[in-house]
C-alpha cells in the first residue's frame, strides 16, 4: 500500500502549479477555442509530465530500470535531433496560403518587414533582464507570432526555456482579437481607421503564383540560408497547391498532416514544460517579453502606414499594417472586424489578407538573420 499513495506523497508545490496551467490551457482550448489542435495536447501533456513517477518521462522505475517514455522519445526525434515536427508542419501551412492578395499588391511586403520589430525588441529587452545571448534570441523569436518557427528556433539554439517559448508563442497567437485590437485603437484616430481603400483585384495570373514559391525560396535561401528549411517546406506547400497537379497531396497536407503534426507538436513540447524548469521567475519574464513583442509586432506595421500614408495620395488604412504579422489568418480577420465596427460597409479583408501572408514570409526570414548572426556570433 506504500507504494500506490508514494507518487501522491511525491507531488510538490510546483507540479501542483503545472496540473493549474496544463488545465488553465485546456480550457482555453475548449472553453474558449483558442487554438484548441495545439494548445489541447499541450495542456494534457503538462500534467502528464509532471506525474511523479510516472513511465511517459525518462527515469529509473522501482523493479523495472531504466524507463524510456513516449514524449521524451517523441522530443527527441522530432525536436530535439531533427527538429521534424515544427519544420514539416510548414508544407501544411503552406498549402493552406494563398499569396494572390500579397502579388496583387506586393507593396504589403513592407507591413510584413515592419511587423518583425518586435523580435529584435524582445531579444534586446531579454538581455536587459540577464537572459545570455543564446537564450534572448529564442525569446525574441516569440515576437515572430509563429508558434513552429520559435519552438523550431529555440531547439536549435538550445535554450533552456522552449516550453515558456512556445507556450508564450501560441497563447498571445490566440489572445490576437484582443492584444490587436488595442494597440491598433492606441496609434491611431477614428478618422484613420474609417479610411477605404480599393478593392484588391486577386486574379493574379496562374504562372506567376508558380514562380513565387521557387523564387522566395532561391532568394531566401541565398541571403539566410539558416531558414531555408524552414522557408523551403513552407513554399513547397505552396507550390503543391497552385500546381494543379497536386490537388490530393495539397488537401492532405492542409488538413491530415496539419493536423497530425499540430497534435504531437502540443504534446511533444510539453516535454519541456516540467514542474521544475517551468515555475521560475524567468518564465514569467519570458511571457511578458512575450506580451511586449506582440504588441511591438502590431505597433511597427500601423506606425509605418501611418508613416507612408505621408506621401501617399490615396491613404492606406493603418489598420492593415497591423496585419502584417504572422498569425494568419487570425490578423486579418481582426483587421476586417475592426474596420465593419468603425464603417460597416469598408471591407478591408483582402488587403489584410495580402499583409497577413507577408508576415508569414518576413517572419521565418526574420527569425532566419537571428539565426545566422548569433549562431556565427556564438
Amino acid at each position: 500500500m506504500g507504494f500506490l499513495f508514494e507518487g501522491v506523497l511525491s507531488v510538490t508545490w510546483k507540479q501542483m502549479v503545472m496540473y493549474a496551467v496544463g488545465m488553465a490551457l485546456i480550457f482555453l482550448a475548449i472553453k474558449k477555442k483558442y487554438e484548441p489542435s495545439l494548445l489541447l495536447p499541450m495542456g494534457f501533456g503538462t500534467i502528464l509530465v509532471n506525474f511523479p513517477l510516472s513511465g511517459v518521462l525518462n527515469q529509473i522505475m522501482p523493479g523495472v530500470g531504466e524507463v524510456h517514455g513516449i514524449i521524451q522519445w517523441l522530443f527527441e526525434i522530432g525536436i530535439e535531433t531533427s527538429e521534424a515536427i515544427p519544420i514539416l508542419l510548414f508544407i501544411g501551412i503552406g498549402a493552406m496560403i494563398d499569396f494572390g492578395p500579397l502579388l496583387a499588391r506586393p507593396v504589403f511586403f513592407l507591413f510584413g518587414a515592419a511587423s518583425q520589430i518586435g523580435i529584435f525588441a524582445a531579444l534586446a529587452i531579454a538581455i536587459v533582464f540577464g537572459f545570455d545571448l543564446r537564450d534572448a534570441a529564442a525569446i525574441g523569436v516569440i515576437g515572430s507570432a509563429d508558434g513552429p518557427v520559435a519552438i523550431l528556433v529555440s531547439q536549435i539554439l538550445k535554450s533552456k526555456y522552449i516550453g515558456a517559448i512556445a507556450v508564450a508563442a501560441y497563447s498571445y497567437m490566440a489572445l490576437v482579437p484582443i492584444i490587436q485590437p488595442f494597440t491598433i485603437k492606441l496609434l491611431t484616430t477614428k478618422a484613420e481607421r474609417r479610411i477605404r481603400m480599393d478593392i484588391v483585384s486577386v486574379n493574379v495570373p496562374k504562372k506567376l503564383k508558380i514562380i513565387f514559391p521557387v523564387a522566395i525560396t532561391i532568394i531566401s535561401g541565398l541571403v539566410t540560408p539558416s531558414a531555408v528549411s524552414l522557408i523551403g517546406c513552407l513554399m513547397f506547400g505552396n507550390l503543391i497547391r497552385e500546381c494543379g497537379v497536386l490537388n490530393s497531396l495539397s488537401e492532405t497536407a492542409q488538413k491530415e498532416l496539419s493536423n497530425l503534426l499540430t497534435l504531437f507538436l502540443g504534446i511533444t513540447v510539453s516535454f519541456s514544460m516540467q514542474a521544475e524548469q517551468f515555475v521560475t521567475v524567468q518564465v514569467l519574464q519570458i511571457l511578458l517579453i512575450g506580451l511586449a513583442a506582440f504588441i511591438l509586432d502590431t505597433a511597427g506595421g500601423v506606425l509605418l502606414a501611418k508613416f507612408l500614408n505621408i506621401f501617399l495620395k490615396k491613404k492606406i488604412n493603418p489598420m492593415i499594417g497591423g496585419a502584417g504579422i504572422s498569425a494568419f489568418p487570425m490578423s486579418a480577420r481582426v483587421v476586417q472586424t475592426m474596420a465593419q465596427k468603425e464603417d460597416p460597409g469598408n471591407i478591408l479583408l483582402m488587403h489584410a489578407i495580402g499583409a497577413n501572408v507577408s508576415g508569414q514570409i518576413a517572419s521565418v526570414v526574420a527569425s532566419g538573420i537571428v539565426l545566422t548572426l548569433i549562431t556565427r556570433y556564438l
